[in-house]
Parts: structure tokens; sequence; C-alpha cells
């Protein structure tokens, strides 16, 4: 269940929203005049919500490429590729 909370606790109760966001992992909603106004969550909440849109992204962009083309690679071939990148990645940080 979601936590919302007026505005004013964020400076009046701001030790208790933080611990509810970092016990719970979830976010708390504040409200400013009975309407959502912004959102308080812990940094681990944040970065993991952070990742999870990224990979999307990402995602829905390889799916956009793939509808415009007939080329595609095994699963060989892409870790070939992805270990030659590493190993010359690698290899220019030594130098």
């Amino acid at each position: 269940m979601q936590s919302v909370r007026p505005v004013s606790d964020l400076r009046n109760k701001f030790s208790e929203i933080s611990k509810d966001v970092h016990e719970s992992g979830r976010p708390v909603i504040l409200t400013r005049n009975g309407h959502g106004d912004m959102v308080v969550m812990s940094m681990e909440s944040f970065e993991e919500l952070s990742f999870h849109s990224e990979v999307l992204a990402a995602l829905r962009e390889a799916e956009r490429e793939a509808a415009l083309t007939d080329e595609r690679f095994s699963l060989d071939e892409v870790l070939a590729e992805a270990r030659a990148a590493t190993a010359s990645t690698s290899g220019a940080a030594r130098v």
C-alpha cells in the first residue's frame, strides 16, 4: 500500500519519512492542497528504478532497430563481439 502524506510532513516529520522509505523500500507520495506534488524515495530505490528504466529504454531501442532490418546475430556472434570489445577496452587501459 502506498504511503501518502502532506508535504508539510517532510519538514515536520522528516526522520519518520526517511525511516519509512528505507525500511519499506517504497516511495512516499507527498501532497499539497490534497493533490500529489512530489515523491520521496530512498537512494537505493531510486538507483534501482533508474537502472530498470535504462534497461527498458535500451530494449525498446533494440526492438525499433530490429524492426528496421532483417539482420540477426547468433548468441555466439554476440558473445564474440562482446569479448572482443572487452578485451580491447582492457588492453587500452593497461597502456
